[in-house]
């Protein structure tokens, strides 16, 4: 039997930095009424700085660790809503976003994840974007996913076993990449992954990504892609790099030491891994 999905099932799962007021809501919920709306804020704070909440659907955890997985993390462990809706706290959520939330987990009752469309603050894409629904998530869709797209189906997925893998992501060893992580353990498990073309969500600033020099990235594309991919992995960096090339993100001269930023940090995973065993 399916569940009908009603507004009332969506949380919202906000991470946050040092926050002691509110009023960082009010330009994410600029033309909604965010008291109205189940929230749980993940505040990593140092010890002199605690945020509390007067409003009922607002929960507040402040939190001493450090790192975006862990903070994602923890909203998972302490989530309450049936629908949930992975959020940092500079976006702007757009009118309508949660009807379509509903609408897509009504029409796709037995989805773990649902991806959705954000904007950039000139209002053009943030990612590439099919303009048609997709009934499963392939790996390029996967690596080109931001946690804010995200959505997920609290009665399809165990947070017992599905977690942010806290090597990833900012604050962690390797700073990008969560999403990807994420995402590719439901897909191991054959779960199933849905993208829908609506526009959920706008986000201000520029992406974590964008803002990292392109040794970085292939350092991090090293481990992350043997983390996703395994031995396969520098057959992706080999992809990553023939796209770069082709967008000129990267000249030929460059090859080598990209390759070889790419295999450092292939080799700080497997070092990571083996002293976790």
């Amino acid at each position: 039997m399916n569940i009908l999905f009603e507004e009332k099932d969506v949380e919202i799962l906000i991470s946050t930095m040092n926050r002691d007021s509110l009023d960082f809501l009010v330009p994410m919920f600029s033309s909604l009424d965010y008291s109205k709306i189940s929230i749980l804020i993940i505040n990593q704070v140092e010890i002199e700085t605690k945020l509390s909440s007067s409003f009922p659907n607002i929960r507040v955890i402040n939190s001493f660790e450090k790192g975006l997985s862990k903070s994602r993390n923890l909203a998972l462990e302490n989530a309450i809503g049936n629908i949930l809706l992975i959020s940092d706290d500079d976006v702007v959520f757009q009118e309508g976003f949660i009807a379509k939330i509903i609408g897509a987990y009504n029409k796709y009752p037995k989805a773990s994840v649902i991806k959705f469309c954000a904007l950039r603050s000139n209002e053009m894409p943030l990612n590439k974007y099919s303009a048609n629904s997709k009934s499963h998530l392939n790996a390029f869709d996967i690596l080109n996913t931001s946690s804010i797209e995200l959505t997920l189906n609290r009665f399809q997925v165990d947070f017992r076993k599905y977690r942010f893998d806290e090597n990833f992501g900012l604050g962690g060893i390797f700073e990008m990449g969560e999403e990807a992580v994420f995402l590719s353990d439901f897909k191991k498990d054959g779960k199933q992954l849905i993208f829908e073309p609506e526009i959920i969500v706008a986000h201000n600033n520029s992406t974590s990504s964008e803002k990292r020099d392109i040794l970085d990235k292939y350092f991090i594309s090293g481990a992350l892609f043997t983390r996703i991919f395994k031995e396969k992995y520098i057959f992706w960096i080999f992809i990553k790099m023939f796209f770069d090339l082709k967008q000129k993100k990267i000249k030929f001269k460059n090859i080598k030491t990209v390759l070889k930023s790419a295999k450092n940090g292939h080799e700080k995973f497997e070092r990571i891994q083996h002293e976790n065993k």
